[in-house]
């Protein structure tokens, strides 16, 4: 086991403080690594994964079955095979020498089987394109354009990400939260501690917590489900329009409603128990302002006819308060008609929807303004050295020691990528609606964004609204440059939503 002396680990230690009581300093280098456990148990949680994920994200509060349930899965199944598979070595002495059972199950497959999980258990935005332009316009996608779809916008954040490693990895500010939860686990199931007079090991504290996470579900995810929501200011006042406005959780802006299903809580946002305190309460602090001020006073003074549409609601309006029939204001073509829309007169969202909408252009720019401000200089620094004259934590350097994927091999992926990608939507452009000049621009608007939002997301784990960056590419490419049209605006979405938002998450895994 390679370690630093005392000394050198207390100076060379993350200055994370997080980092520096959760991520051990020690590494074996000799420890086996791809082995056969590790390839069938990480495809099959990449698989499985991948699958109910997709499935579950069509429901109105998504599901989400994350890598940790696969890092907790795959240690009984990991050890069975050590104790099952024979170790015969086949090819002895030869350099293709190699065995089904190298050993104990250890972390270093463990934590590779997880990155496995994690990278299916993350969601293909390409996904909901397919399925609106399909369902929601009718419109025909063949499963070959569509699987062409899907693919190249997933690897294109590959080749991204790899690139970015040296701004989002390699920084000791650079900390991953939600990672550690990951770390603390894998530490639990596999080092063996002391149990301190009065304390518990990890894995007591992590048996604990099952037990009591799966009791606390049980009630409102089973037994009781009224307690997913508790609105009592409708329960008091059943029949006030305005008590519904104020204090439903799914109608209203949900004042004193309270979630007891975590599934609720943690849907959108993911868990508040990976986020840092700041983030935690500054969100809160935010939604607080957003939901309880802002969107009632808006509405109760009638901004933009306020008060013909719900106070809470993400449909579309006429201007009497009925459902706005999108379809009536699109030709067989599915471009935008402008005689039918004046006809047919302007669309009106919800002051909820409408204001959720400006503070997400806010949040767009508060994010750059905010790693410029406070990364500008080290982002320059980490550009003009390449790093090597940088300050490296210890877990950095252990890293160090093992050989890294060449830079060049996710420029290679990336300039593939987006050749294929631009291929794809000029040749089936009538399926698609999108020329190749279009997909140059969605990646250039997406690579400025990558890195601040990756930052944001590396230090706080809160990623910028998908709905803000959707918006703003809208006003560039369909207000300026080319014609409206449903369909393109979707496939964009495959490119300019999700490219910011896998890529950040990428590198996390490194």
């Amino acid at each position: 086991m390679r370690r630093g002396s005392p000394e050198e680990v207390e100076e060379e230690n993350s200055p994370v403080e997080q980092v520096a009581l959760t991520v051990p300093t020690g590494d074996d280098p000799s420890t086996p690594v791809l082995t056969l456990r590790m390839w069938v148990l990480g495809t099959a949680s990449c698989v499985v994964l991948s699958f109910l994920n997709t499935f579950f994200l069509y429901r109105k509060e998504p599901l989400t079955v994350t890598g940790i349930s696969a890092q907790i899965a795959v240690v009984p199944l990991g050890r069975l095979m050590a104790a099952a598979l024979p170790e015969r070595v086949f090819f002895r002495g030869r350099p293709w020498e190699f065995t089904l059972n190298p050993g104990p199950f250890n972390v270093k497959e463990h934590v590779l089987i997880t990155i496995f999980a994690n990278a299916g258990a993350g969601s293909v935005f390409a996904i909901n394109v397919i399925t609106a332009v399909r369902v929601f316009y009718g419109k025909h996608i063949s499963f070959f354009v569509s699987l062409l779809v899907v693919l190249t916008s997933q690897v294109l954040g590959f080749g991204w990400a790899g690139i970015f490693r040296r701004y989002l990895v390699e920084p000791a500010a650079m900390w991953w939260p939600s990672n550690l939860v990951q770390v603390s686990l894998f530490r639990a199931l596999h080092e063996k501690e002391q149990r301190r007079k009065g304390g518990m090991t990890r894995n007591q504290f992590f048996l604990v917590a099952f037990v009591c996470s799966f009791a606390y579900y049980i009630f409102p995810g089973y037994l009781f489900q009224m307690l997913t929501s508790l609105s009592w200011i409708c329960w008091i006042f059943p029949k006030s329009v305005l008590a519904q406005q104020l204090g439903s959780g799914l109608h209203g802006v949900g004042i004193g409603a309270i979630g007891l299903d975590w599934s609720s809580i943690s849907s959108y946002l993911g868990s508040p128990l990976a986020s840092p305190w700041f983030a935690t309460a500054n969100i809160a602090a935010g939604f607080f302002i957003y939901m309880y001020i802002i969107t009632p006073i808006a509405y109760w003074i009638n901004l933009y006819k306020a008060q013909n549409f719900p106070i809470f609601s993400d449909g579309l309006f006429t201007v009497t308060g009925q459902k706005y029939n999108i379809s009536t204001i699109m030709d067989s073509q599915f471009h935008f008609d402008t005689k039918a829309y004046e006809k047919n007169g302007p669309l009106y969202i919800s002051t909820f929807f409408a204001i959720s909408y400006g503070l997400g252009f806010a949040c767009l720019t508060a994010t750059v303004v905010h790693v410029l401000l406070f990364h500008g200089s080290e982002i320059w620094q980490l550009s003009k050295s390449a790093f090597q004259d940088k300050r490296m934590d210890i877990h950095t350097k252990l890293m160090k020691r093992y050989k890294q994927v060449p830079e060049w091999w996710f420029i290679c992926i990336l300039v593939a990528s987006v050749a294929i990608t631009m291929f794809t939507y000029e040749y089936y452009i009538e399926q698609l609606q999108l020329p190749w000049w279009g997909v140059l621009l969605a990646c250039a608007l997406a690579i400025f964004f990558t890195l601040p939002i990756g930052i944001i997301t590396a230090t706080t784990n809160q990623v910028c609204s998908r709905n803000s960056r959707l918006e703003y590419h809208h006003r560039v490419h369909h207000g300026v440059l080319v014609p409206w049209t449903s369909c393109r605006k979707h496939v964009l979405q495959g490119i300019w939503l999700h490219w910011p938002t896998t890529s950040p998450s990428i590198p996390a895994r490194f």
